[in-house]
């Protein structure tokens, strides 16, 4: 096969791996054996990556050696980051507004990818190291020969002196001026590497900043500004959560979008202290206190309104750990018909629990899978001037009109303990107690519901089940709890396919396995997989989907609780005569409609028992959305 034959076939690196002897026809072939065999096309190099043979490591030292001159289009391509027909577009970006930019820039400007992703493939293009700017990492000798304002004109920053040769960081090192400016100032013998253009700028202004003797700072503001630069970005991001972390050398920032935390941002680790000290002051915590874990809350206002912030202090070997709660003050609830649930269960839902004039109604999962969100819904459903709602949250996270709602802070002695005392003589028609936590609140509220009270309230449960058996585990009597519950609702949330990107996919054999289905059982199932586009930053995934699992008690359960039934036994019992529906068949009706992937299901669901066909399932689910 000639050289031009090769390439056509397999690909230009494909072609330079074999001429090089990286990898052998023999392995090549095997890759386009499993190639063919995929429902979803994968490019020949990502397989051969899989399978081992080679990694970005050996495809940079293969484009060095032969002298070769890879587009850096070409080279997404074939990695699998980007569709050809996405680089198409770019090129016709490029062509049809004449613009001075080159294809990279383009890729990176029009979101087709991001900047660390271009930064990695310019890595292995053009075989430079990737580096990340920091104050810890430069050496102070070599940038004091040097003003920080021609740095900042040429974007390159000396960082150390390895082995005779200067580590330079470029925004751009195919700029042959910078280089050459470089080499001018810091010898011939420089080692270029690839830098991010944000990180590098953000350091040149704080090094300029110092010379002035301007408190340090980024983007020309002091550490307020920063802090405000970080939140106001979560929230445009529609994140739940921020996490700043102290590592080694850097700040690191990531954001929790969508439920998987995604790295937002990092900073010079010598602003650690002022930006501590600056979330300490804004949510009343002691400032001079860095050896203690401690908490507060924040206010923070900003244009379209105001965000409630939960913030955790966290000591760790690197200096405190920084985690930041996003509670939306205006935040309009979810529609109990928009969470998530099938047709038949949120008709049974409603009709067999929120609209029972008593009892307790538990939901129950994880911190962050939107419990609280499913009782404020049901809460938001049921009022009207006719009823009077109470609630005891720590704390209040959205505010309802026409709902007396009560945040406990045990500062001042306004503990759970005390409010629950005196709910029950406010006259309340239902009450929200925002968890149950321990033996006094859970007796509380089964007393509440045996006085005639509607009860609603969060667990922290692996599933329906397992909220009767921890209730059970807690000391309360089993003929309280059968008689009191009326209903367990466990919820997990997963990640929603994104539209943009959305393309059919096969279940592998493996994840068959893993979900304890036959081929058989899933046979008409409509399995989608988001690509990754420039809409959901290139994650395949964009927004989010509720899964549920609800458990209502009829005569059989009550029955098996004052029985003290195991809870396979209950479970089983709730499957054959109550219609139970666990978390991971709930999961599989909505990836067989092209709504969240297998990975998620496997990722985030319980496994305690093996899925029915997805026919039987769907009937008892009725229609998805």
């Amino acid at each position: 096969m000639t050289n031009e034959t090769t390439k056509k076939k397999y690909g230009e690196i494909v072609s330079l791996l074999l001429d090089s002897g990286k990898v052998s026809e023999k392995d090549v072939r095997y890759a386009e054996r499993i190639r063919e065999k995929l429902a979803t096309p994968q490019p020949l190099l990502n397989i051969l990556k899989d399978l081992k043979l080679i990694t970005d490591d050996t495809v940079r030292e293969t484009i060095q050696k032969t002298k070769s001159t890879v587009r850096i289009g070409e080279l997404l391509v074939e990695l699998g980051y980007l569709a050809p027909d996405d680089l198409q577009a770019a090129f016709n970006v490029q062509k049809e507004t004449d613009t001075s930019l080159r294809i990279g820039e383009i890729l990176v400007k029009y979101n087709f990818i991001d900047s660390r992703l271009f930064n990695r493939i310019l890595s292995i293009q053009l075989g430079y190291p990737v580096v990340q700017p920091t104050l810890a990492a430069i050496d102070r000798d070599l940038t004091s020969r040097v003003s920080t304002k021609l740095l900042k004109k040429h974007n390159f920053l000396p960082l150390k002196n390895k082995d005779g040769a200067t580590i330079v960081a470029f925004y751009d090192p195919t700029d042959h001026e910078a280089i050459a400016v470089a080499r001018k100032l810091f010898g011939a013998q420089i080692i270029p590497a690839v830098s991010d253009q944000k990180a590098l700028l953000d350091t040149l202004k704080i090094m300029e900043n110092e010379a002035g003797g301007k408190a340090i700072n980024v983007d020309n503001k002091t550490v307020v500004g920063v802090v405000n630069s970080i939140i106001l970005a979560a929230i445009q991001n529609d994140a739940s959560d921020i996490h700043i972390e102290p590592m080694a050398d850097v700040i690191r920032v990531r954001f929790r979008l969508d439920g998987v935390l995604a790295h937002h941002q990092d900073f010079p680790k010598d602003i650690a202290p002022a930006l501590s000290s600056r979330l300490k002051i804004m949510c009343k915590a002691d400032i001079a206190e860095r050896r203690r874990h401690q908490g507060g809350r924040i206010l923070f206002d900003y244009k379209e309104g105001q965000v409630d912030l939960r913030v955790s202090f966290y000591v760790t070997i690197h200096g405190e750990k920084i985690v930041l709660r996003l509670l939306k003050q205006k935040q309009e609830l979810l529609d109990i018909y928009s969470i998530g649930m099938s047709s038949r269960m949120i008709h049974r839902f409603l009709e067999e629990a929120v609209y029972q004039p008593s009892g307790v109604l538990l939901v129950t999962g994880p911190t962050g899978s939107g419990k609280t969100s499913t009782v404020y819904s049901c809460i938001n459903h049921v009022n009207n001037p006719q009823i009077s709602i109470i609630t005891a949250e720590e704390p209040v996270e959205y505010v309802m009109e026409g709902v007396a709602q009560c945040s406990i802070d045990p500062a001042i002695d306004l503990t759970f303990e005390e409010t629950l005392r005196h709910i029950v003589r406010q006259d309340p028609d239902i009450i929200m107690i925002g968890e149950i936590r321990d033996k006094f609140s859970a007796d509380m509220a089964m007393q509440a519901a045996l006085t005639g009270h509607k009860v609603l309230s969060t667990f922290h449960t692996e599933d329906s089940i397992g909220g009767l058996i921890r209730l059970l585990n807690m000391d309360i009597a089993p003929f309280l709890v059968s008689s009191t519950v009326v209903s367990v609702l466990a919820q997990r949330l997963l990640r929603r396919i994104c539209p943009a990107c959305a393309a059919p996919v096969k279940i592998t054999p493996t994840q068959l396995q893993r979900l304890g289905c036959e081929f058989a059982d899933i046979a008409d199932g409509k399995f989608m997989k988001g690509r990754g586009c420039s809409e959901c930053r290139q994650t395949g995934y964009r927004g989010r989907v509720g899964v549920f699992e609800l458990l209502v008690l009829d005569e059989l359960v009550r029955d098996a609780i004052l029985d003290k039934k195991t809870s396979f036994e209950i479970r089983q019992i709730g499957v054959q005569h109550a219609g139970l529906v666990t978390l991971l068949e709930d999961g599989l009706v909505k990836a067989a409609a092209g709504i969240t992937t297998i990975e998620e299901l496997l990722r985030c669901l319980p496994k305690l028992m093996p899925p029915r066909p997805l026919h039987v399932i769907q009937r008892l689910c009725g229609t998805v959305k």
